[in-house]
């Protein structure tokens, strides 16, 4: 697997492929700074009062805002072969920006104390899930229908509670929540693995695989910090 060509852009040369430990480190490298970008534009807009900006347009300024997170979403996966590494990873921080925006509002929604709790338990379940999902020898693509089948139950049930009184059953739902992203860490923590295999012949391909799977990952986090923040912000205000 290390026997293959890896390519420097200094250089311009191709010499041994990128060790699996390296560019799993980079991917996560990538996601990392995706998750500053978002807390620091998030920090900055609640700060600023920016984000009054956005919401003072009401629901016609959060859907846009929704919106634009969609379309930068899909095009950096629907066009990625065709897109170069620098776009692929302007996309990705794109989307990080504007997530940040969202973000800005849990400033105001939540004490300090609670944010970095949460921050805190995030890290700790997203890094001993990220490091199973590394190590272990098990095929982890079983999960993948029973988590995908979990992201579909949670999609519908939050499109429903917005119009249905389901705020009941809103904790049950958290902790599917996390089961659910809990697992997507795992899993998709494993699929670097089998990126680097696929690509790793292939400069311009595995660099933007790369980020594909760093995006993949950013949203594992995050979803598991909301998803802690909504069991913790709750108990902490009843």
């Amino acid at each position: 697997m290390d026997n293959q060509m890896y390519y420097d852009e200094r250089s311009g040369l191709r010499f041994g492929s990128e060790p699996l430990h390296t560019y799993t480190a980079k991917t996560f490298g990538w996601m990392f700074l995706g998750l500053l970008v978002t807390f620091g534009v998030g920090i900055a807009f609640a700060v600023s009062g920016g984000m009054y900006a956005i919401f003072s347009m009401g629901t016609a300024g959060v859907f846009l805002l929704m919106l634009a997170e969609i379309v930068v979403v899909m095009v950096l996966s629907a066009r990625l072969h065709s897109l170069s590494i620098g776009a692929a990873r302007g996309l990705f921080f794109a989307y990080a920006a504007l997530n940040g925006i969202t973000f800005s509002t849990i400033f105001f929604l939540y004490d300090v104390q609670i944010l970095v709790t949460v921050f805190g338990l995030t890290a700790l379940y997203f890094g001993v899930l990220s490091a199973y999902g590394f190590l272990t020898k098990r095929d982890l693509s079983g999960l993948r229908p029973i988590l995908m089948a979990g992201l579909i139950f949670l999609a519908v049930y939050w499109v429903l509670a917005m119009f249905l009184p389901l705020s009941g059953a809103e904790r049950v739902m958290c902790f599917v929540g996390l089961a659910v992203f809990m697992g997507l860490t795992a899993y998709d923590t494993q699929k670097i693995k089998h990126l680097h295999a696929a690509y790793e012949g292939d400069y311009e391909m595995s660099k933007k695989a790369s980020i594909i799977a760093a995006l993949q990952l950013y949203l594992d986090f995050i979803n598991i910090f909301l998803y802690i923040l909504r069991l913790l912000g709750r108990r902490s205000n009843d």
